[in-house]
Order: structure tokens, then C-alpha cells, then sequence
């Protein structure tokens, strides 16, 4: 299965992009969770196992599972040329200024990983000095170093494959994301789509990670082939969204006519569009109550010319706005918690809202959110529960570790 075909939020999923945790968890200390963006350090044994379920509950349901490490080991196969490029941007991208450690590092992931898939794995693992060659006695900065200060930082977040980039449509946006260990992730979809088989040549681009504004696939939501969602939020800013729907627009073989810009708060806990708000069957969507009543909207369209847009402002409810759109008579809106405020936000914060729909009716959630899975079957869902103890440290749900490459087209 090539290429990106992604025109829904429902429509059957085909094949999925996941990235199984690995050893950049362990790499993860008190002192370095603000930085790499964790609240807390999951325990890697019972996440990895987590995510087997989760990788296996796709498979079960008919969903080929592609894994970001096994693309991009694919890619590193191609040719010496690749890799050297590849290790070579790696180091810049990760702060290494100095030649000295440019080429012991070049060296060290070139001779002691000759595996492809463990030369990846370690690119995400990270690098503490005690790896290294070094003499304390050549260098002021090693003597004074501890042996196990990080020389690259670990990419953590990495089994949150929905926010490096997004599918949209045939294309993709390659995202430039809010936060420098976040950004350091979108390498690895840069050299897939410019170099994988499935993708070369394949696949339309709407943004690029060189772009200066930051946008997150967190936030973009593929209402159907010709509308598309996107979160103005803590971690995608209003340059970014112009510039993506100018690329849209001016793509001729793109769909989308309309893109509606959702402001939410920017807050850790709401930090993109689909942790308060998913779809999950042709007239169904989970919801936090937080974005109920009225709810700015930008409505977007193609402008008189190539390089301007048609915006207004829709001072309107999400229900109206969704009804108008999706040309619906009815949708239901099912809040995260309920009724029980303390439940919404205990289980808003547990990415009760952050569903993956597999195909229309049928979502997979995490087991922990028990008030909103009860009301999501109360609401005649088939909902598949998986175990979250670990996973959900990373403050992401089903959604946010899935990308999905391919989805059956739905009728509108």
C-alpha cells in the first residue's frame, strides 16, 4: 500500500503509522522532563507492552502496521550517500557545533551501529558522553562533564507519531513544531517521503518543517474531502495555518475547499485540537465541555489570487458549525466526564477525548477513562479498551500515537 489517502477521521483504517517506545524513555531523568515535555517517566517494560496491545489491536481489525523506525531503516538502506546525509543533518539538527564532536559522533553511530533499524533506534535513543571515545585530559569540557551528561538529548515523545506530521488528503504536512525536541523528530518524515518507495514522488506537500511558524498534526482534523479542521492552539500559530491553506488551495489536485480554524486555549491540558475534540462515527464526536457555547471559528477559503485567502470570522456553537459543514440534520456531542466536572477534567487530562476511530462506530480509548468509555457505549460505539497505566504519562491517547498513512474513502 503507497502513498497518503487520508479524506476522513472515520473512514476504515488501512494502514497506520506507530512508533513502538523505546530506549529514549530510559534517558529521561527528574532534571530533564520539563525540556523533553513529560510529567513524569513512564516505566518502559509495561508501556512497551502496552503498545504491543495496541500495535496488535489494529492488526486484529484488519490495519497494517507500518513502524517509523522500520520506513526509516528502509531508507537508510538505500545507499551510503543516504545515510551519511542523514547521520550528518542528525548531528547539526541536535545543537553539535564543535568538529570535534561532529566527527566522534559520526563515527560512533557509523562503526558501532551497522544495523539500519538499531542506527535508527539510537538516533531517537540519544547520546550520553560515557559512550563517546573521550580523553578528560584533551578537553576542559570533558573534565568538568559528568560521564553521563547528554551530548544529544533522547526524543521521547517519538511514539506520538500523529504530530510530526499529518496526512491530508494524497499529501502531507511536514510539520515545524513548537518545541526544539519535538522539531528534532520531523527528520525522520523528511527523508520517508523524500526517499521511501511507498511515498517518492507520491505524495503532495503542503508544509515544510523549514517554514519558521509552528504547526502540530495534533490539531489537524480531515472532516472529510473537502473541509478540514485546524487547531489555532498552544502549539500551531495562525502563520503556520496561512501558509497551509494557501499550499492547499493552490494544489490543484487537492479536495479541500474549505479549512475552518478552531481557536482553543492554549493550555497544556487542551495543547491541540484533537485532545478536546475527535470524531468517531458519521454523526458522533467526543468533545471537552471546556470548548462548548460559543467557540471562535475561521472559516478559510481560496482567495482572488494565489498568495491571499478568504477568511471570516464564525461567531457560532461547534455543533451549529459542524451541522453546517459536514451538511448533517443531527450530531451528537459526547463530553469527555459527562455531567461530572471532576471527572471531565481528571479524565480530559487522561486523553478521554483523544479517540482513534478504525471505522465508523468503532474507536479505540484508553481503559482508564472509564465514565467517558461508559457513556461512549451508552451511545452505541463499539469501543476496543486498551491498557494505559504507562502510555498515558506521555499526556497522549490512542489518536496521538497513530498516523494514519491510509483510510477508506467515506461517502459525504
Amino acid at each position: 500500500m503507497e502513498g497518503i489517502n487520508v479524506k476522513s477521521e472515520i473512514g476504515r483504517l488501512q494502514r497506520v503509522l506507530l512508533h513502538k517506545p523505546g530506549k529514549e524513555l530510559l534517558n529521561l531523568t527528574p532534571n530533564t522532563l520539563d525540556r523533553l515535555l513529560f510529567d513524569d517517566i513512564p516505566f518502559l517494560d509495561v508501556a512497551q507492552k502496552e503498545h504491543d496491545i495496541f500495535a496488535k489491536t489494529l492488526m486484529d481489525n484488519g490495519v497494517m502496521v507500518s513502524y517509523l523506525e522500520d520506513l526509516m531503516a528502509d531508507v537508510l538502506g538505500l545507499s551510503d550517500e543516504i545515510k551519511d546525509e542523514f547521520i550528518k543533518q542528525w548531528i547539526q539538527e541536535a545543537g553539535i557545533s564543535t568538529e570535534r564532536y561532529k566527527k566522534k559522533i559520526f563515527d560512533y553511530i557509523k562503526s558501532d551501529f551497522t544495523d539500519n533499524k538499531e542506527l535508527v533506534l539510537k538516533t531517537m535513543e540519544g547520546i550520553v558522553l560515557k559512550e563517546l571515545n573521550y580523553n578528560r585530559n584533551d578537553s576542559l569540557v570533558d573534565m568538568i562533564s559528568s560521564p553521563s551528561k547528554l551530548v544529544i538529548d533522547p526524543m521521547p515523545n517519538l511514539y506520538f507519531t500523529r504530530d510530526p506530521f499529518a496526512s491530508i488528503g494524497n499529501g502531507t504536512s511536514l510539520n515545524h513544531m513548537l518545541t526544539i525536541t519535538r522539531n528534532r523528530e520531523t527528520i525522520y518524515g523528511e527523508y520517508i517521503f523524500k526517499y521511501h518507495p511507498d511515498f517518492k514522488n507520491k505524495v503532495q506537500h503542503y508544509y515544510s518543517r523549514y517554514e519558521n511558524f509552528h504547526i502540530e498534526g495534533g490539531d489537524i482534523l480531515n472532516l472529510n474531502n473537502k473541509v478540514l479542521a485546524v487547531g489555532l492552539s498552544q502549539r500551531t500559530e495562525a502563520d503556520a495555518l496561512e501558509i497551509l491553506s494557501k499550499n492547499v488551495f493552490n494544489n490543484e489536485d487537492c479536495e479541500i475547499e474549505t479549512i475552518l480554524g478552531f481557536y482553543i486555549p492554549a493550555s497544556r491540558a487542551f495543547m491541540h485540537l484533537d485532545t478536546v475534540f475527535t470524531q468517531i462515527d458519521y454523526d458522533k464526536f467526543t468533545i471537552h465541555p471546556g470548548i462548548l457555547g460559543p467557540l471562535k471559528v475561521y472559516k478559510i477559503m481560496r482567495g482572488s489570487s494565489k498568495d491571499k485567502l478568504n477568511v471570516e470570522e464564525l461567531n457560532s456553537d461547534i455543533e451549529s458549525i459542524l451541522k453546517e459543514y459536514l451538511n448533517l440534520d443531527h450530531i451528537e456531542l459526547i463530553k469527555c466526564g459527562g455531567e461530572d466536572m471532576i471527572a471531565s477534567e481528571r479524565e480530559q487530562w487522561n486523553d478521554g477525548s483523544n479517540t482513534l476511530c478504525i471505522e465508523p462506530g468503532k474507536i479505540i480509548t484508553y481503559d482508564r477513562n472509564t465514565k467517558t468509555n461508559g457513556l461512549l457505549k451508552e451511545h452505541g460505539l463499539k469501543v476496543i479498551e486498551i491498557p494505559s497505566a504507562e502510555l498515558s504519562r506521555g499526556r497522549g491517547g490512542p489518536r496521538c500515537m497513530s498516523m494514519p498513512l491510509n483510510r477508506e474513502n467515506v461517502n459525504n
